[in-house]
């Protein structure tokens, strides 16, 4: 059985060295957020530049874009997971 609504999406190579670019770039700025001091908002900015990353990865190289909508419901999933997993941390932490 063949599945006739299969389409194939192509990515052109321009756009994955844009976006290995921007990757990059990401990691420069967390590094160097890193050895600056701006306090508690600090892991706030790193939390941010990992979740653009982290989008950037997979609707680029993993395809989530192209996907059918099952597909992005358990990413969802999973990212609220993790989410809720470091929320309560936070309030561990913070309370202590």
């Amino acid at each position: 059985m063949e599945d006739k609504n299969h389409t194939t999406h192509i990515v052109g190579y321009g756009t994955y060295f844009i976006v290995w670019l921007a990757l990059i770039s990401l990691t420069a700025i967390t590094v160097t957020v890193s050895g600056i001091s701006f306090g508690g908002i600090t892991i706030i900015i790193a939390l941010l530049i990992a979740i653009i990353k982290s989008t950037l990865v997979l609707n680029v190289f993993m395809h989530i874009q192209f996907d059918d909508v099952v597909f992005k419901i358990f990413v969802a999933v999973g990212v609220l997971t993790l989410l809720s997993a470091i929320v309560l941390t936070f309030f561990d932490y913070l309370f202590r």
